[in-house]
């Protein structure tokens, strides 16, 4: 009978509740939650996808500072229209520009995630899916800001609320575009070696 440790505790560091939902639906509960404060301005001239990436490993880099000796899980979303960054809408005005700019049109959703195990190594990813608006009328855009769902949401828009019903086509991940993809995520945490099991000690295996 052969004994290999437990792996490290799992850290995710986001303060989003999309992600902790979604890491339930596959059987992944964070031993704990921190959320590490960043710079998330993109550089000048920086593509999305670049943007996605390098938040993704800031945010798990900032939390394993928080929790050493453990396995951190970040990611990052960001929404673009062609090279254009579209903002986290903050208020009703920054929603109706984004979904103004979306109406009609085909944007890209940037998924940066990243896995940094306990020893430093640091594993990232970024997954893109494609969304394609329907044409949005002025009645159309202003029941969505009404519904308060926009709230700080990258792009201005929720696609698992209802936004759903503007989404005219989807291409890629879906989950992805609702703040983390999961096969990529399932699949970083299993390579790594941080993928949950027990932790209360010693696993035995045959």
């Amino acid at each position: 009978m052969a004994i290999r440790n437990a792996p490290p505790r799992l850290v995710l560091a986001s303060a989003s509740p999309r992600r902790r939902t979604l890491l339930a639906q596959i059987g992944v509960v964070p031993a704990e939650i921190v959320a590490p404060e960043i710079d998330e301005r993109p550089r000048p001239r920086e593509l999305p996808r670049d943007l996605a990436r390098r938040l993704a490993i800031a945010k798990a880099e900032a939390g394993a500072a928080l929790c050493p000796d453990t396995c951190v899980l970040a990611a990052d979303t960001v929404v673009a229209c062609g090279r254009r960054v579209l903002p986290k809408a903050e208020d009703a005005a920054a929603a109706r520009r984004c979904l103004s700019l979306l109406s009609g049109r085909r944007h890209r959703v940037f998924g940066g995630v990243a896995v940094l195990h306990a020893d430093g190594r640091v594993t990232a990813r970024v997954v893109v899916t494609v969304v394609t608006f329907k044409r949005l009328s002025e009645h159309e855009i202003a029941d969505y800001l009404a519904s308060e769902e926009w709230h700080g949401k990258a792009g201005g828009y929720a696609v698992q609320g209802r936004a759903a019903a503007l989404v005219r086509h989807l291409n890629g991940s879906y989950s992805n575009v609702v703040g983390l993809p999961l096969f990529e995520t399932a699949a970083l945490l299993r390579g790594i070696g941080c993928w949950p099991g027990p932790t209360d000690g010693p696993i035995l295996t045959a």
